[in-house]
């Protein structure tokens, strides 16, 4: 029992699976605190109260205070909350697992310390982008080159579509405004799937560090799997808001809505679950991590919870 409000902890089996979860909520400027099982977001425009289970990811930006009880229901819910910058687009930290055992992580350690293993595991990821190529064969280095051509093409392809000039992925990380509108959608964008993947990765018990192509970052893992649908939703997302943004537009808050409505029916963070099965070669009738996996499965497609939360 919680000794301040005698609420029963909710218990792993009693909390919603993915696909019954909100992706994510940005929340800059106010104030978070508990009631019950439930966080509440104070700002200039009043109180919204949401389930704290229901949510994938909690994005803090700039100017948010929360209470140490909103921290622990968010710890105890498995939701994931990340600490961001301005507009969102920089992370400075994350919360605690929702998984208690650390099996998958241990298929993680073992797949990435091993040269002919994480080769492997790379080219799985490649073959997943590359659709109907032999990639069996290539080495990191040539699924890189074509990874960087096949990325071009899609930017060039979607600069023509939505007549959006490109000059190439441009950025100060210190410096949000200084980049073209493009630039800033796409990082926007990013971010918003970065903080899902993270999200995942995180509540099924692996390391976020521990990645196959990408190396020597504590979300290197996180860059490996965000790579894998930013062709199909960040990319055309960025261009799309590109094409009709105007200069008085908050760039940065189109893009997290527009990635935010992708993923609200959950089928893309079912799809995120299933890959890093797929990657870590977890078998369909292998036994475990139960705690973790059975809480993100797709046993209930349909969203119940009726939750909305609106950025206006």
């Amino acid at each position: 029992m919680d000794k301040i409000s005698g609420a029963k902890k909710t218990e792993l089996t009693e909390l919603p699976r993915i696909s019954d979860r909100v992706s994510f909520i940005y929340v800059e400027h106010a104030k978070i605190n508990r009631i019950d099982s439930a966080i509440t977001v104070l700002d200039y425009r009043g109180t919204v109260s949401i389930p704290a289970a229901m949510i994938g990811v909690l994005l803090l930006g700039p100017g948010t205070e929360i209470s140490h009880r909103a921290i622990e229901l968010i710890a105890d819910t498995g939701t994931c909350i990340i600490w961001v910058g301005e507009r969102g687009v920089r992370y400075y930290a994350s919360g605690r697992a929702l998984a208690h055992s650390t099996k998958l992580l241990e298929k993680q350690a073992k797949l990435v310390s091993n040269n002919r293993s994480r080769l492997e595991v790379a080219r799985k990821m490649y073959s997943m982008r590359f659709d109907g190529e032999d990639v069996s064969k290539l080495t990191m280095q040539q699924l890189r080159g074509r990874e960087g051509s096949r990325i071009r093409k899609i930017y060039r392809l979607l600069s023509e579509e939505y007549n959006v000039e490109w000059n190439g992925r441009e950025y100060k990380i210190d410096d949000f405004d200084d980049g073209t509108a493009v630039n800033k959608a796409l990082s926007a964008a990013n971010i918003s799937l970065y903080g899902v993947c993270q999200s995942i990765i995180c509540a099924l018990g692996m390391s976020s560090g521990l990645g196959f192509i990408h190396t020597g970052h504590d979300k290197s893992f996180v860059y490996d799997i965000a790579d894998l649908y930013k062709a199909e939703i960040t990319i055309p997302t960025a261009f799309q808001i590109a094409s009709s943004a105007k200069e008085t537009y908050d760039i940065a808050k189109l893009a997290r809505l527009a990635i935010r409505d992708k993923m609200k029916d959950g089928k893309i963070m079912l799809r995120i679950v299933k890959d890093l099965q797929y990657l870590m070669n977890v078998k369909e009738n292998e036994e475990f991590c139960i705690d973790a996996l059975d809480l993100w499965d797709d046993k209930n497609e349909n969203v119940k919870h009726g939750i909305s939360y609106k950025e206006d």
